[in-house]
């Protein structure tokens, strides 16, 4: 994100970043480097970092996008929804989100995000698996109209798509698909990646999956989930770094909730969790390959 917003700086003088004292982290760093004139620091105060951001976005003077650790902008909700109710275009961007942040622990871990700015009512919601949808989705980001908020995971992911993938708000990529499939897996950021291992082992053992990476969370790709789900039998699995309320599975849901003979199987961070290594913790609280894989299997049996 960083370097294409430094990019951007090169052509456009609209385009303004901001940071809550986490730029070591978010690498939101490498602005200030390239023009600190258009970076500003605005420390550990979310709530004010909030305020900064739409006063910027006002009448569109800038192009702004704000960015911290996700769970930090659980501390300036009340101005996040104030934001809304002014049509504020800011960008969100949220960091170290989930489990997989791995060491850092509970406190660090975003796991209600989702859930927070689905029920903005002005907000889209991207959430890329690699680093090409996250490119395009910070692209997107900034050429659509009112709130957006961007999930970044920590972990180095693999690359899934192509450079010159195209991508758009609200549409759904199908990675994954033949005329066998049985059930649907759906992922986002780290799960995707756990849905593909689970995807190829499931194979070597005669099981057909379908996976779809939603790219946006919300608007959700109805027409693709449910065109998945009559074609696997009815049967969808999500997978989400998140926990089961108000995140990918309930977003799923709610597209299919009136088909008929369609069931949703969720698969999420059940619990508060604890410190400990990232691939531990996917294990630990049911979301890596091996949990989808028995999963397939379960909901196979129904």
């Amino acid at each position: 994100m960083e370097m294409l917003l430094c990019q951007w700086q090169k052509n456009n003088p609209r385009i303004i970043a901001m940071d809550g004292d986490t730029k070591n982290s978010t690498f939101s760093g490498k602005l200030n480097d390239y023009d600190s004139e258009r970076y500003i620091e605005c420390f550990i105060a979310e709530q004010n970092m909030v305020g900064v951001a739409v006063g910027c976005a006002t009448r569109d003077r800038m192009v702004v996008f704000a960015s911290t650790f996700a769970a930090f902008f659980s501390r300036a909700y009340d101005q996040i929804r104030m934001a809304a109710i002014s049509m504020t275009n800011a960008n969100f961007v949220g960091t170290h989100c989930g489990v997989s942040i791995g060491e850092d622990g509970p406190s660090q871990m975003a796991l209600e995000d989702l859930a927070m700015f689905r029920a903005i009512p002005t907000c889209t919601v991207f959430y890329p698996s690699d680093p090409v949808s996250c490119e395009r989705a910070i692209e997107l980001a900034a050429n659509t109209k009112g709130m957006t908020f961007s999930r970044v995971g920590r972990p180095t992911n693999a690359v899934i798509y192509a450079n010159d993938e195209v991508f758009e708000v609200g549409k759904a990529k199908v990675i994954k698909k033949s005329d066998k499939d049985v059930v649907t897996l759906i992922g986002a950021g780290v799960t995707i990646h756990e849905c593909l291992v689970a995807h190829e082992a499931l194979k070597d053992s005669g099981i057909m999956t379908r996976v779809i990476d939603p790219f946006t969370i919300k608007p959700i790709d109805q027409e693709t989930i449910l065109a998945a789900a009559r074609a696997t039998g009815g049967r969808i699995i999500t997978v989400e770094d998140h926990y089961p309320e108000g995140g990918l599975g309930e977003a799923v849901m709610s597209a299919v909730s009136e088909e008929r003979d369609i069931i949703v199987r969720k698969l999420a961070v059940p619990r508060v969790p604890r410190s400990g290594k990232a691939a531990e913790l996917l294990d630990l609280y049911g979301i890596n390959a091996k949990h989808i894989a028995q999963a397939v299997k379960q909901i196979l049996k129904k």
